[in-house]
């Protein structure tokens, strides 16, 4: 189970004591406090059904009613016929409530470590050597809120970061290994660090990676993350559609 950190974020319009509701319905939920990027979101839990939460704006613009349940055929519908399209979703992974403690008693290993702004030098090696693809699907920085690295000798093999999502006390990382050291554990190890660090302060870890993304979906289990569901919102070059 997911501690209510996690859940109060993201399921609020899932009560715990709502009747039971098909896998695969989603009910219309109109939300005006929603950001202009998250207008139009999809959740869908592993355990049940899901949410579209929406503005008043793009409700009408999909004629939706708040309230109302639909299948993903009808919502597909409804988005073509408003010209609107979803950016693609992602998996939400999280660490269950009762790991939380076993792993701020884990033990780092001795060649991960969080990483400053002393270790600039490394992390523009660890930067350079890697593709311009991995570098963008990561989005690892070393000025985020909290990072982590393992090493290998004096270079930095992997890499890792986190801030802040929405406000909340949820922590988004981003992990990403070099090629030549994949397969060795070693993200595993520093997601598991960081996470205990972050849990430390006080903030849930958070891993997003795409549906297809298969090597990024066994790293978080491997971690020992379980899966929420999936999220997905509009698109951004969908952003003034419905304005």
């Amino acid at each position: 189970m997911h501690s209510s950190t996690v859940t109060e974020h993201w399921l609020p319009h899932l009560p715990a004591a709502a009747a039971p509701r098909a896998s695969g319905t989603l009910r219309v939920v109109v939300d005006d406090a929603l950001s202009h990027e998250r207008r139009l979101s999809v959740l869908e839990p592993v355990d049940g059904a899901g949410v579209v939460a929406l503005t008043t704006e793009m409700a009408a613009a999909l004629d939706l009613a708040d309230g109302s349940e639909l299948d993903r055929p009808a919502l597909a519908a409804a988005l073509a016929g408003a010209t609107v399209r979803l950016h693609g979703a992602d998996h939400l992974f999280f660490l269950p409530a009762e790991e939380h403690e076993p792993l701020l008693r884990e033990s780092v290993p001795p060649h991960i470590r969080q990483l400053t702004e002393g270790d600039a030098e490394a992390f523009a090696a660890f930067e350079g050597e890697a593709s311009e693809g991995d570098l963008d699907d990561a989005y690892v920085e070393l000025d985020h809120w909290l990072v982590f690295g393992a090493f290998v000798g004096d270079e930095l093999a992997c890499a890792a970061s986190m801030y802040p999502w929405a406000g909340s006390a949820l922590a988004d990382l981003g992990v990403l290994t070099l090629p030549r050291f994949r397969g060795q554990g070693i993200a595993r190890q520093t997601v598991r660090a960081m996470s205990a660090h972050a849990l430390g302060l006080g903030y849930e870890p958070q891993y997003r990676c795409q549906l297809d993304n298969l090597a990024s979906v066994a790293l978080a289990q491997s971690a020992g993350l379980t899966r929420l569901g999936s999220w997905d919102v509009v698109a951004e070059e969908d952003a003034e559609v419905a304005d």
